[in-house]
């Protein structure tokens, strides 16, 4: 099932306390960036967020489940009403991986 626009708008605007959020579609869903990172995907009309170390430690009890079929899991963000925890999870989240190694680009 495709998420909706409307829903991926009020996502966003739910978590711009932690920078700059853009949304991309890709592949029928969306995906999120804050400040230029990628850090999430809406599939369904639901919010997952990639797990990081850091992410684990802020959050330990954020449930966590596939996007899609085949996928690794993510966070699996079920309250996104919560403005606060929210900007919080996708700053921890955005800080680990910008310090990850960067990937090289095939040309």
């Amino acid at each position: 099932m495709a998420s909706h626009a409307d829903f991926v708008d009020y996502v966003a605007d739910q978590m711009q306390q932690a920078g700059v959020i853009r949304s991309r579609r890709m592949f029928g869903e969306y995906g999120l960036y804050c400040d230029g990172v990628f850090f999430a995907v809406i599939c369904g009309d639901q919010l997952f967020v990639k797990i990081t170390p850091a992410g684990q430690a802020a959050f330990p009890d954020l449930p966590k489940a596939p996007p899609y079929e085949g996928a690794r899991d993510y966070f699996l963000v079920e309250d996104v009403e919560d403005r606060e925890q929210l900007a919080k999870l996708v700053r921890v989240t955005c800080e680990a991986l910008k310090n990850l190694p960067q990937k090289k680009r095939r040309k």
